[in-house]
């Protein structure tokens, strides 16, 4: 008589024909054995990742100037204990659509001062709108100019400024001085440096306390370690 198999059986090696050990409780406790390793090694490694940052950044710890920038990406205006802290000028000394030229970190690199008439980014005084930028141009080192918004380079009396611009008269460079000195126009490949200022409300008084990356022209080009700015040169006296 011919038997018909229900299609589970036994082979020669102790498994079932399906595929299956015999030994279900053996397979459980292998699978229990893994998940209990595989948490062990995650938490292993989250333990570690804890410890990296807690080494990168201890409770109390500042972040320079160079730190802030090269780990956040950014050029937000951040003041250095390298640089010197400045009186630059005071609130009377300014009026919209009129500016200021300032040397700062050293005798040898100039700065625009201007009250721009709008919030700017890194702005300081009672409404947010003074702003400092280097005057040296970020594409070959010529020296530019500031244009308020309405207005005309001398240069080019063909170009009106939808807002405040640092103007390059030599190749035609244009920074947006409200919004960190982005480039608007012409062949500079990167925003001027920001001077980072501090205003004092009792006194109107404005300072001038560090530089924000890139470098100034000339001084390291380019590089986002702002100590180049205080190298081949005589430093400011406060």
């Amino acid at each position: 008589m011919m038997c018909v198999s229900s299609g589970v059986g036994d082979d020669d090696k102790g498994r079932s024909v399906s595929g299956e050990p015999r030994n279900r409780s053996a397979a459980a406790s292998r699978r229990d054995f893994l998940g209990v390793a595989l948490g062990a090694a995650v938490a292993l490694l989250l333990a570690g990742v804890a410890a990296v940052a807690k080494s990168l950044v201890s409770p109390g710890q500042s972040l320079s100037t160079t730190q802030v920038a090269s780990q956040t990406g950014s050029n937000t205006a951040t003041s250095s204990s390298l640089f010197p802290r400045v009186k630059v000028a005071n609130m009377s000394d300014l009026q919209t659509k009129k500016w200021i030229s300032f040397n700062y970190p050293l005798e040898e690199t100039p700065n625009i001062l201007a009250k721009v008439g709008q919030k700017a980014q890194g702005g300081v005084g009672p409404d947010g709108d003074i702003v400092a930028f280097s005057q040296i141009c970020q594409h070959l080192g010529c020296i530019i100019g500031y244009v308020p918004a309405g207005g005309s380079p001398s240069c080019d009396a063909s170009y009106a400024a939808s807002g405040p611009v640092g103007y390059c008269c030599c190749h035609g460079s244009a920074y947006d001085l409200a919004n960190g000195a982005k480039v608007l126009g012409g062949p500079s490949p990167r925003p001027e440096p920001q001077v980072v200022l501090e205003f004092d409300s009792s006194t109107g008084d404005i300072y001038a306390t560090g530089m924000t990356p890139p470098t100034i022209f000339g001084h390291n080009t380019g590089s986002s370690d702002v100590s180049s700015d205080l190298q081949g040169g005589t430093p400011v006296s406060g």
